[in-house]
C-alpha cells in the first residue's frame, strides 16, 4: 500500500476556504505559519496563475513562499489579491489598545 502526502492545497477549492485557512493561520499569530498558509493557497489555485496575475516572477514566487523564504509584504498583498482577499484591520477581541494624549 502507497501512502500519499497530505496536501492543503488539494482541498481549497473556493476563496471562502482560501479565507478560512489563512484566518486561522493569522489567529496562530506565528509569521511562519501565516507565510506558509498563504504559500499554500497560493499552490492551491496555482503558481503560474498567481504569479502571472499578480504580475510576479513564477520563480522568485516560489522562492518567496518556500521555508526559509521572506516575501515582501507588496508581494504577500499580489498574492492574496490574485486569490481574491483582501487584507483587513479589526479590533481585536480580546484586547483594546488606546494611546494616551
Amino acid at each position: 500500500m502507497k501512502i500519499s502526502k497530505w496536501d492543503a492545497a488539494d482541498y481549497l477549492e473556493t476563496p471562502e476556504d482560501v479565507a478560512h485557512f489563512i484566518n486561522a493561520a493569522l489567529e496562530d499569530g506565528d509569521p511562519i505559519v501565516v507565510k506558509h498558509a498563504i504559500g499554500t493557497a497560493a499552490r492551491s489555485k496555482g503558481m503560474a496563475i498567481i504569479a502571472e496575475e499578480a504580475n510576479l516572477n513564477r520563480t522568485s514566487l516560489y522562492r518567496a513562499f518556500e521555508d526559509d523564504g521572506n516575501p515582501l509584504f507588496f508581494n504577500v498583498l499580489k498574492v492574496l489579491s490574485s486569490l481574491g482577499l483582501s487584507l483587513q484591520v479589526v479590533p481585536a477581541a480580546t484586547t483594546a489598545h488606546r494611546v494616551s494624549a
